[in-house]
């Protein structure tokens, strides 16, 4: 899992100093793009070898509302990688008290830039991807294996 820490700024908010709905998606994507970098990855380096890394599926649940000047924590956690997409999981909670404001999910595929056709990504990029994703995968049942 990846962590990103968001502060609320007044802009992020709407008349009534409450988050607005569309900043979680974007907060979405800081904790994605933080995700790869933490697992040695970065879009530069993917876009400078003519491949981008667009959204085919959002969605956000809200649960309660987050406020200016709040610090929140996006936890992002991969769900599914093929060398074609790969999908994310998120969940956003208010740092001071741990309440949980939003859940989300995105989808994401792997394109040619010049085309903009769908394409499997190269071994030099899966296999990082596919380590993240072993690593996040032993992390998280290491200790829950029945005796």
């Amino acid at each position: 899992m990846s962590k990103t820490k968001i502060h609320v700024n007044f802009y992020d908010t709407d008349a009534m100093a409450v988050v607005h709905h569309s900043n979680y998606i974007r907060w979405f994507e800081c904790g994605r793009v933080d995700f790869l970098k933490e697992n040695g990855l970065t879009l530069g380096e993917l876009m400078d070898d003519g491949y981008s890394f667009p959204i085919t599926e959002v969605s956000a649940s809200y649960h309660s509302p987050g406020y200016f000047d709040d610090n929140l924590i996006v936890e992002t956690v991969p769900t599914a990688l093929t060398k074609a997409k790969m999908a994310f999981d998120y969940r956003v909670v208010r740092e001071s008290d741990g309440e949980l404001l939003v859940t989300g999910h995105t989808q994401n595929v792997f394109t040619k830039k010049e085309t903009g056709k769908i394409t499997r990504i190269p071994d030099k990029f899966y296999l990082r991807l596919k380590a993240a994703m072993e690593k996040f995968n032993k992390e998280n049942t290491s200790g829950n294996d029945p005796e």
